[in-house]
């Protein structure tokens, strides 16, 4: 389903002008012709840092000199950021840049919100969740006037499943609705996550999304796809009933974390295909290009319900 790049990984820590253990889990965006990744590192503090890296291929990218986005030390970011920030996504929407990241604290983890035209000057605006969320992606359009994001809150009680909620400002989220859960005994069946922002079609919004299999060995971290309704993405047409990739290559088996394929942004080309950046193993950045169609098409005819 998903063809990889002959060259992977397209990006590891020996590319980076600065020390850092990782690179991995990267959004991935195009801002006028060039692609633009922001990717996750560990240091060897085992904290996060998010940094920069360019490309005019999508497949040969170049870091930045400095980090992009790193841990405020006062301000109202500075108590919920104390542990790392991780894990962004991107989304262009009314001309900016909307970045959404994980802020690791001794309070939990919350999702942060920050935005830019240019990916040189950065504006933290708001923590837009409580504890304990992750993987917030923002649709690329309104509805109805609102924003909308899928989101996986923590939970111990029902299986770790994709909400959708609304806003009026990006600020104050509501509205909100279970709208995805795993299934037992499945690829997926023990968490599922938001990945990349979601991707609009003909026949509804594709999202890629990270599956999770517990077995004797540890997690297994593969990713598939769900296909939403164009007016109202809150209703699921369907979700793809078999994986769409899973962890083979050596740096994807084995890393900091073994068997993960990670993915937090996805480029769709003029020719119907789409780029899916991936991290491998939390340790190395990857990439794969599919067909929108076929995506779409596992959604629609070899599927499953979402709940």
């Amino acid at each position: 389903m998903i063809q990889r790049y002959r060259n992977n990984p397209i990006l590891t820590k020996a590319q980076i002008p600065y020390a850092v253990e990782t690179v991995h889990n990267a959004a991935v965006v195009k801002h006028k012709g060039e692609y633009i990744m922001l990717f996750r590192s560990h240091l060897r503090t085992g904290r996060s840092i998010i940094g920069l890296a360019r490309s005019l291929n999508g497949f040969d990218f170049t870091a930045d000199s400095q980090p992009f986005l790193v841990p405020e030390t006062d301000g109202p970011f500075a108590d919920y950021e104390e542990y790392g920030v991780e894990d962004p996504r991107v989304t262009l929407l009314d001309g900016e840049y909307l970045i959404t990241y994980s802020a690791y604290s001794r309070n939990g983890v919350r999702i942060a919100l920050a935005k830019t035209k240019d990916f040189v000057k950065l504006e933290k605006v708001s923590l837009i969740t409580e504890a304990d969320y992750r993987n917030v992606v923002i649709f690329p359009e309104k509805f109805m006037g609102l924003y909308a994001r899928l989101d996986r809150p923590h939970s111990e009680i029902s299986p770790w499943s994709i909400w959708i909620s609304y806003s009026p400002d990006l600020i104050f989220w509501g509205e909100s609705q279970l709208i995805m859960k795993p299934v037992q005994y499945h690829w997926d069946e023990m968490k599922i996550g938001p990945g990349a922002p979601p991707i609009r079609t003909d026949r509804g919004w594709l999202s890629i999304y990270h599956g999770v299999f517990k077995t004797m060995d540890g997690s297994v971290y593969r990713l598939g796809v769900a296909l939403h309704d164009l007016e109202d993405p809150a209703k699921i047409i369907g979700v793809g009933d078999s994986w769409i990739l899973q962890p083979e290559d050596p740096w994807e088996v084995t890393g900091y974390v073994h068997n993960v394929v990670f993915t937090c942004g996805a480029v769709p080309e003029p020719d119907g295909t789409v780029k899916i950046y991936w991290g491998g193993a939390d340790t190395v950045m990857c990439v794969g290009e599919a067909n929108l169609t076929d995506l779409v098409d596992l959604c629609l005819h070899h599927g499953r319900a979402a709940i």
